[in-house]
């Protein structure tokens, strides 16, 4: 029985995400954008069938260990525009450098402007890197990894959802600053929506994603006391 749950909530997640493309294909939005409306309809299913998430556990564990290889395979459009990445590496730095503070600084004041504690702060703080890194950067300021995984989940939902269409109204058409953008903001989940743009964003959003996690890493223990 539980092999035939697991092998359901695999086939619902990948029609899901079939649906979705197709979705998305036909009327382009913010809310027909695969990561979300995926969720969404993912959801729905489980909701109908009953199924509690403890259920569909084993499923997203084996999709998550799938993870690794999709993010090591990041490294094959940033091999391909190596000569690009190496050309524009001062404007990428500076991009880079900036995107990172001013995310971590807006989190952080809007935090204390809704008076939320200092757990939440921390919390907040890390949601623009990769889980992995967020977890162990809230344990370090004083944040909850739970809550700081869930902020980096809607980091990078609403990265990928409003981030591409946010940067279309500001007119921002170069793929190489459009890369570096979601890749500092949204990590992985903008990274997987603006690889569907091509393989020269994805790549600068891949770069982008790994050196943010790098900087935060490095910024954020010293930056989050004297902001908050």
């Amino acid at each position: 029985m539980k092999i035939a749950i697991t092998v359901f909530s695999i086939v619902v997640t990948i029609a899901a995400y079939w649906i979705s493309r197709i979705l998305v294909r036909k009327y382009p939005s913010p809310l027909t954008t695969p990561v979300f409306l995926s969720t969404v309809l993912i959801i729905i299913v489980l909701t109908v069938c009953r199924m509690d998430y403890k259920d569909y556990g084993p499923a997203k564990d084996i999709m998550t260990y799938l993870l690794g290889p999709a993010t090591v395979a990041l490294a094959v459009p940033l091999y391909h525009n190596k000569d690009l990445l190496l050309k524009k590496w001062m404007p990428a730095l500076a991009g880079l450098v900036l995107g990172t503070f001013s995310t971590i600084i807006s989190a952080v004041l809007l935090a204390k402007l809704f008076d939320f504690s200092g757990t939440i702060a921390a919390s907040v703080a890390t949601k623009s890197v990769t889980t992995p890194v967020a977890i162990e950067e809230a344990k370090i300021i004083g944040g909850d990894p739970a809550l700081s995984a869930i902020f980096v989940m809607v980091a990078g939902i609403f990265g990928a959802m409003f981030g591409p269409w946010l940067l279309n109204v500001t007119r921002i058409s170069d793929p190489f600053s459009r890369g570096l953008s979601i890749g500092t903001v949204s990590h992985g989940i903008g990274t997987a929506q603006i690889l569907s743009e091509g393989s020269l964003p994805g790549g600068v959003s891949g770069a982008a994603m790994g050196f943010a996690s790098i900087l935060t890493s490095a910024v954020l223990p010293w930056l989050f006391p004297l902001l908050f």
